[in-house]
């Protein structure tokens, strides 16, 4: 059981490579142990939520301000240890807004030990006519852990096209490569018949270190992980819901 939590308020500025316009990283950290559950927070707030289950943390990520706009590093670092269930929320989604020439930055760092499982059921990431953003997920998972991750991608509010977004994600698993994928979303690469065609919603579920079960449309890895995707164009349609992601794990 986890009963102690420790949260913090953090802010680094630097300037970074690949940003166009000055640059602010800000790092969101979620680190839970047996011994307790600490907390640290930029622009994304970390809250612990109550949950029944002594052995599951359950925190939400909450923005106190607007993101993302130009030259915005937003980085979110995840540590878990032990045979503990980490759920991470988000109570909103996210809008790439205009950045008039300029670019930001949206990463993910988790590490899992000992046991460890989490559940990131990510909301609506939406990229805006104008937004030019690089997103990557690392994840670092020792034997006997999973991770379940959504990401729901959305290209341009209502009446838009969407600017462009590269997404890049690295997996290893008992320290073997597990995943390794880049996707360049550009407007100019995505509108090709083998991406997005028509389409603005892209939405995925991505399940590591265990499979997700056999069924048409999933990607089983080489390794233990599975990838399960839907297009279509509007995110209320997608055949990925919340609810049966969260049971897989």
């Amino acid at each position: 059981m986890v009963t102690s939590t420790r949260t913090e308020s953090t802010r680094t500025e630097s300037t970074e490579p690949g940003l166009t316009g000055a640059s602010r990283t800000q790092v969101t950290r979620i680190a839970v142990t047996p011994a307790g559950c600490r907390l640290s927070h930029g622009p994304l707030a970390a809250r612990r939520l109550r949950t029944n289950d002594p052995r599951t943390i359950r925190v939400a990520l909450v923005a106190t301000q607007a993101l993302l706009l130009s030259g915005d590093h937003v980085r979110i670092e995840i540590d878990v240890r032990g045979d503990l269930a980490l759920e991470v929320l988000e109570v909103a989604g996210t809008v790439a807004y205009d950045m008039r020439g300029g670019s930001a930055r949206w990463d993910a760092h988790v590490q899992l030990a000992d046991g460890a499982q989490l559940t990131w059921l990510g909301e609506p990431f939406v990229v805006a006519t104008g937004a030019e953003v690089l997103r990557s997920t690392t994840l670092v998972l020792e034997r006997n852990t999973s991770a379940t991750l959504r990401e729901s991608l959305v290209f341009g509010r209502s009446g838009e096209a969407g600017g462009s977004l590269f997404v890049s994600t690295r997996a290893t698993y008992a320290g073997q490569p597990l995943l390794v994928e880049d996707l360049d979303l550009s407007p100019a690469a995505r509108v090709g018949p083998a991406v997005l065609g028509s389409n603005r919603c892209l939405d995925s579920l991505t399940r590591l270190g265990d499979r997700l079960p056999e069924q048409p449309g999933t990607l089983q890895l080489a390794g233990p992980g599975s990838i399960v995707r839907w297009i279509g164009s509007a995110m209320h349609e997608s055949t990925i819901h919340p609810a049966a992601a969260a049971s897989q794990g």
